[in-house]
């Protein structure tokens, strides 16, 4: 019976821990995720108000304009802060919100340079940063995001050529908006490794040279537009 209870009063020991560590665990990543948004928020210029009214800690950040959190564990899935008028710049601390899924931030006035720590939102499967002034190359801060099938950077101040490995890095990708930037270069052969690719829209930058006959590659492909630019 000694030895019965002993382990008894083990095992209770154990699960209040594992307890008492879970819920530290996740009350930490809770506050991880209000802290990066509050970080976002202090970057930024609200003129109709939609995140200074809302975004307050006395507010649970899952009720937050914009916010959408996982169900199990609360955080942050996604953030949609679409035409809010917002202007400002996107703080390093966004790559802290490490279960966002989707991140739409278009039509607004973001501008500057992209924060490389964005790299670590491998979990993204959409991302919308049109009609901002972002500038900068776009190989700066695309890392490698294995679930990615939407990317949209239109409307930018974006330069430089369009990166070579970007199948490499983005597996999975079907659409890809990057019109109306300040791109250079030939069109990368390596893009057309995107096998998935529906719709690509690369008008009305600087591209030029022979369009790759590696296009005949993208099987899924249903619209290409190539205005604006010196492609053969």
């Amino acid at each position: 019976m000694g030895n019965t209870g002993l382990i008894m009063a083990l095992m209770m020991a154990v699960l209040l821990l594992h307890f008492v560590v879970s819920f530290s665990t996740k009350t930490t990543d809770i506050n991880t995720d209000r802290s990066t948004l509050l970080a976002l928020k202090a970057h930024v210029s609200d003129p109709r108000n939609f995140l200074t009214t809302n975004w307050s800690v006395d507010i649970l950040i899952c009720n937050w304009v914009g916010v959408t959190c996982e169900s199990r564990n609360q955080r942050v899935i996604a953030l949609d802060l679409f035409n809010m008028s917002l202007s400002g710049t996107i703080p390093p601390d966004m790559g802290n919100l490490s279960f966002l899924t989707r991140l739409n931030i278009g039509y607004n006035n973001f501008h500057d340079l992209l924060p490389v720590q964005l790299t670590n939102l491998y979990r993204l499967k959409f991302i919308s940063m049109s009609d901002n002034n972002f500038h900068g190359e776009i190989s700066s801060w695309v890392g490698y995001f294995p679930e990615l099938q939407y990317l949209s950077l239109s409307n930018n101040s974006f330069t430089g050529p369009i990166p070579s490995d970007m199948c490499d890095r983005l597996p999975t990708l079907k659409e890809l908006y990057l019109s109306d930037n300040k791109l250079s270069g030939k069109i990368p052969i390596g893009l057309f490794k995107c096998k998935g690719l529906q719709n690509i829209s690369l008008a009305f930058n600087s591209l030029e040279g022979i369009l790759p006959e590696e296009i005949g590659n993208l099987t899924m492909l249903r619209t290409l537009d190539l205005r604006g630019n010196q492609i053969q």
